[in-house]
């Protein structure tokens, strides 16, 4: 079934921070781990760079819906923590 598409909840955040960041990014040069609040986060949660050229592409694919949002921020976190760790290369 796909996810219907919703707005950001205020004061969530958790797709800029369970999230891992190949790319450069503005304050993180090499990237952004996974589980790190993103540098570009506001006092508010709110991205910084949001409609700015210097987001990250992965940034804007990341499209917020109830299967990843859920109804809290812990469900968002858990669902995308999940999500990084499924999609890591795995190592022999």
């Amino acid at each position: 079934m796909a996810s219907t598409a919703q707005a950001c909840r205020p004061g969530c955040a958790a797709c800029c921070t369970a999230p891992s960041i190949s790319s450069p990014l503005p304050g993180m040069p090499h990237g952004k781990p996974a589980g790190v609040a993103c540098p570009q986060l506001d006092a508010d949660l709110r991205c910084r760079l949001f409609g700015l050229s210097t987001r990250p592409a992965v940034c804007g694919s990341l499209a917020p819906g109830p299967e990843m949002c859920g109804e809290t921020r812990e469900h968002a976190m858990a669902w995308l923590t999940r999500l990084e760790h499924a999609t890591q290369p795995r190592t022999r």
